[in-house]
């Protein structure tokens, strides 16, 4: 048996845990709640025991499991191994979550930022398997990127690299929770998407939107199929600025590929398809030739599997 690794993709309500070989592969899987009141002892405490349970299950010796990786929803310090902030589990003080886990498990561990993970899964054995420079959007409640460059993670001095979510679209547009306005996610988010669909409503425009109980991007991509305008302009609006910034992206990183992921992507072809018409007209040629713009593979597995890539990629 060749050595196994253990990723968690530690979430705001949930931890999702996979036991993942040299190559990639989930040998096993596990989510758990994360019951983040239960404030950080709680949670670490709970992430120790969930992988040694998982390990268990899989029939491993805890000694037969070579590291464990840990995607991270918040600011941290990679290189350091310590959480600045994670706002939405309550952590506002510094934690140094690496030296309590590797005292814990007598493991190697690696820890990184949740979107910087899940591109890496993406980069390693999904969409962009066997492409060197990936760039991933994740299109969700934000808009989370991560940027593989000649097969690496960048991080950039302060690890903010990859927060594409936060590039300005539009410098008078809506407040962003950053603080700056017209940002990325303001737009292509799902939360931005909704929004707009909502403002459309209150200012009484004519659409079947508005008979909704509750609007989310799957009833804007119906709407906009079936020919309705408030969507069909909503969508238009999200994938124009998504194209913006890829094409900002392609002439400062020049990448083979563009995954784009997150709970938006389920639109699927509804959403890749124009938006590789809009990052065509957008783009200049050189800086657009032979790059693809595809959906993401892995789904829910793409943080765990990258987390757990941290260590296993490097130590084939």
């Amino acid at each position: 048996m060749g050595k196994r690794w253990i990723g968690i993709d530690l979430g705001g309500t949930s931890m999702k845990l996979g036991l993942v070989d040299s190559h990639g592969n989930t040998v096993l899987e596990m989510e758990k709640p994360t019951l983040a009141q239960e404030g950080v002892d709680g949670v670490i405490g709970r992430m120790v025991s969930h992988a040694r349970e998982l390990a268990k299950e899989a029939g491993l010796r805890w000694a037969d499991v070579a590291g464990v990786g840990v995607g991270l929803p918040g600011f941290l310090d990679v290189k350091a191994g310590v959480v600045k902030q994670l706002t939405n589990l309550g952590w506002h003080e510094e934690v140094p979550i690496r030296r309590l886990l590797e005292e814990a498990w007598q493991i190697p561990v690696k820890i990184d930022n949740d979107a910087n993970v899940a591109a890496l899964g993406e980069a390693w054995c999904g969409a962009g398997a066997g492409v060197d420079d990936v760039v991933c959007i994740t299109l969700g409640t934000g808009v989370g990127g991560g940027l593989i460059l000649d097969g690496q993670l960048l991080h950039g001095r302060y690890g903010f690299a990859g927060e594409v979510g936060h590039m300005t679209i539009d410098p008078e547009g809506h407040p962003c929770n950053c603080g700056m306005r017209g940002c990325l996610e303001t737009f292509s988010s799902a939360t931005g998407m909704v929004r707009m669909a909502n403002e459309a409503i209150v200012a009484g425009r004519s659409t079947v939107l508005a008979d909704v109980e509750k609007v989310g991007t799957k009833e804007i991509f119906a709407a906009a199929a079936a020919g309705d305008a408030v969507a069909l302009e909503v969508k238009k609006r999200a994938i124009d600025a998504l194209a913006q910034a890829m094409s900002a992206l392609s002439v400062v990183l020049n990448p083979a590929r563009f995954i784009i992921g997150g709970g938006v992507s389920y639109a699927g072809e509804a959403l890749i398809q124009p938006l590789r018409e809009a990052y065509a007209k957008r783009t200049q040629p050189n800086a657009r030739q032979g790059v693809d713009v595809v959906l993401a593979q892995l789904g829910n597995r793409a943080g765990y599997i990258g987390a757990a890539g941290l260590l296993a990629r490097e130590r084939k």
